[in-house]
């Protein structure tokens, strides 16, 4: 199993009394070239999870291990290493590219310590950036220059350009448009399939993840509630919390969600509806 956490439980303290368990007991893995999806409205703890793995927070308690290694409370040399092996991808591509810097730049720094000379780290940038539809020119733009959907294109190509054996996406489409979100989509899968990549896919939209996913982990309230290969998930959901994930994704039909929300309204009129996003595009390809 490439990655393997076991009980995982991440608290975190305010002042001395205030204890705010924002995952608790959680357990989950990751094969090698598998696509899972933890899902669950905001707040449930899906981000902390990614975040405990790259370990950007601490950890209370439970083990993450990755290729067999336990990185639980890795160093900063550790982690370092890693990075060849384990990459993320924001919801902000900001968060990975330098506003200042070239894209030639941000492309090339994770092959500095590669022993690579300068024109072939060069070379290796100019053909990522055709990889992911981008062309060469852009080697020499700043993530300004770009549109949303293309920063994040950028922001994938640097991720992979350490060539990982897994990347996290945290929310890696929210923000985007339903067009640009299939095309990012469909350039995964590919990736996927031509990296031999293992991605761990952190989001709320359930149809983004119906058409990406090969498993779906269900977090709720900092627990997993319910697992399972996505199309056993989606068509005989066991627990109501992922009935309701379920029954809340809208329409395109106006009418349709119109008539739906009405219903759902009477239904649960003492509680809030869950709300989800939009429809994918039909067309959008599935897992590979």
């Amino acid at each position: 199993m490439l990655l393997e956490v076991d009980n995982l439980t991440v608290e975190f303290h305010h002042g001395r009394r205030d204890v705010y368990c924002a995952l608790n007991d959680v357990s989950l893995a990751v094969d090698d070239n598998e696509i899972v999806a933890v899902v669950g409205e905001s707040g449930a703890g899906k981000s902390t999870l990614g975040r405990a793995v790259l370990g950007l927070v601490p950890v209370t308690s439970g083990t993450i291990r990755f290729e067999g290694h336990d990185i639980t409370h890795a160093s900063h040399e550790q982690r370092v290493e890693l990075a060849s092996s384990l990459q993320v991808v924001f919801q902000d591509p900001n968060s990975s590219l330098n506003p200042s810097r070239m894209i030639r730049s941000s492309l090339a720094e994770p092959l500095l310590h590669k022993g690579l000379t300068r024109p072939e780290m060069h070379q290796r940038v100019l053909a990522m950036l055709e990889r992911i539809g981008l062309g060469a020119e852009a080697a020499d733009r700043y993530p300004r220059q770009f549109s949303g959907g293309q920063r994040q294109r950028v922001a994938i190509a640097r991720a992979l350009m350490a060539s990982p054996r897994l990347v996290i996406c945290d929310e890696a489409l929210s923000g985007l448009d339903l067009s640009v979100q299939a095309q990012i989509i469909n350039l995964l899968l590919e990736l996927r399939r031509e990296f031999e990549l293992a991605l761990l896919f952190i989001g709320h939209d359930l149809n983004v993840v119906r058409h990406l996913a090969q498993r779906v982990f269900v977090l709720r309230n900092g627990q997993i509630v319910e697992s399972g290969p996505t199309e056993q998930l989606f068509s005989h959901p066991a627990d109501p919390y992922t009935v309701k994930l379920i029954e809340a994704i809208p329409v395109l039909n106006p009418r349709i969600e119109r008539a739906r929300l009405a219903e759902q309204i009477v239904n649960n009129s003492t509680e809030p509806a869950i709300v989800t996003s939009v429809e994918m595009p039909v067309g959008t390809k599935g897992p590979g």
